[in-house]
């Protein structure tokens, strides 16, 4: 709810808003549960800021989903120690403040409360970092806010290196679907680190999502998105690797698919008069120097993979039907009968599969829920086959399968279009996006 135009805050965080009346950046943590963690966060977000932003007024707020461990102590009591660093004489002080938020339970929500204050404290550059990140260094502050306050950027994606088999979502829907609909090639669109404007922050606070998914997982792919065709320029910073608890794609990422994909649909409703007419990609800066990292090894599950995708054939062939066409289908079948080290999923198949569920949701043919979760069987099918093809492949390898895949996406894109209404009514599921927000000087 909102009061006033403004999200309820509780009383103690009101008063330390009084408190700190203003602030230059704004840097927050959405958290639950991540006590073990997020101590090292806080050590690195003060000690970058202390050592790129001294003589800036800054906060850190960290917005909480009801943890039952001592996340917001470590939060509050996280002692930032800057005399390894050599900047002990760059000691500034900065501002802290745990709250909890109110909503739907997810990081969106966490990040509406995030933008709140922002908007009450009118900062001018902010950055949001997860809590469960442990390779994070006080670099990242560098790398997320100086193109905000020093470049004339208005939003800052992440750039990592990763696991080949991490981020699984992003590698093989996020990344090439937004690219080919809007033409910037953001390599990590629903990356969870990123830097804004206020102004930008501002412009979220205000769309009318917060009910929705996006307040679930949804955030990250809407906040880019929202991002891109709103006008902002975007560039993306190279923050080395991202390391955090990462999860077989074939155990615990359904609910995050439905999330990501579902906000993914309906911004593709919103916006179509923003990516109907792109045909192309282009390049986005990239800052920050980039090297090699050691990454965590992933574990993933092939024949598991493989058997539910199986089974998706023969349980959910009734709404295949309604959303896939007669020859995606065809072809799909055929993989019935595939030995398992021969099982693959073609890029043109896949491209065409989301395509066409993107076709299905903008024609209601299924209530949402159902047709997103008829998806995960595809995805595990397609992340298996991705498994397959890159083995023996290095992470850097494997990343040309990827720019394949997304070069395909844009090459079918066609297919997408010409069987889109072109006199569509872009329904207002998420919103239209103004132009370009004036930003003021900092």
């Amino acid at each position: 709810m909102i009061n006033n135009g403004l999200i309820p805050l509780t009383a103690e965080t009101e008063d330390l808003l009084d408190a700190v009346h203003h602030a230059d950046i704004l840097v927050g943590i959405p958290s639950f549960n991540n006590a073990k963690t997020i101590g090292h966060v806080v050590r690195a977000v003060g000690a970058g800021l202390a050592k790129y932003f001294h003589g800036y007024r800054a906060v850190l707020v960290n917005s909480d989903g009801g943890s039952t461990d001592e996340t917001p102590a470590m939060v509050a009591h996280t002692m930032v120690d800057l005399e390894p660093l050599f900047i002990s004489d760059r000691q500034s002080t900065l501002h802290r403040i745990v709250t909890p938020y109110h909503g739907i339970p997810g990081k969106g929500s966490a990040f509406r409360t995030i933008f709140e204050i922002a908007r009450r404290l009118k900062v001018k550059a902010c950055a949001v970092v997860d809590s469960d990140v442990r390779s994070i260094t006080p670099e990242w502050m560098e790398l997320l806010l100086r193109p905000i306050i020093k470049e004339g950027y208005d939003y800052v994606a992440p750039y990592y290196r990763r696991h080949k088999y991490d981020g699984t979502i992003t590698n093989s829907i996020a990344y090439p679907l937004t690219r080919a609909l809007y033409g910037q090639e953001v390599r990590q669109p629903i990356g969870g680190d990123f830097g804004f404007t206020g102004e930008l922050a501002q412009h979220y606070l205000e769309k009318h999502v917060w009910e929705s998914d996006v307040a679930r997982f949804g955030i990250d792919i809407w906040m880019t998105t929202e991002a891109i065709t709103n006008g902002a320029k975007v560039c993306q910073s190279f923050l080395g690797a991202k390391i955090h608890d990462p999860k077989d794609p074939a155990a615990d990422l359904s609910s995050m698919l439905r999330q990501v994909v579902g906000a993914l649909f309906a911004l593709m409703e919103a916006h179509a008069p923003a990516w109907l007419s792109v045909t192309e990609s282009r390049k986005v800066p990239l800052f920050g120097f980039q090297y090699e990292v050691g990454v965590e090894p992933v574990n993933v599950n092939v024949e598991r993979m493989i058997d539910l995708f199986h089974l998706g054939l023969t349980d959910l062939h009734d709404i295949w039907v309604r959303i896939l066409s007669e020859e995606v289908l065809e072809q799909l079948s055929r993989l019935r009968e595939v030995p398992a080290r021969d099982f693959r999923i073609p890029d043109s198949l896949w491209a065409h599969i989301i395509y066409d569920a993107a076709l299905a949701h903008h024609r209601n043919v299924l209530p949402q829920e159902h047709l997103l979760k008829a998806l995960t069987p595809l995805y595990l099918g397609k992340t298996a086959s991705f498994v397959l093809d890159s083995q023996g492949l290095t992470t850097a390898e494997a990343e040309h399968l990827i720019e394949t895949l997304c070069r395909t996406f844009e090459k079918e894109k066609e297919y997408l279009v010409t069987r889109w209404p072109q006199s569509h009514d872009a329904r207002d599921v998420v919103s239209t996006a103004p132009s370009r927000p004036e930003r003021s000087q900092p």
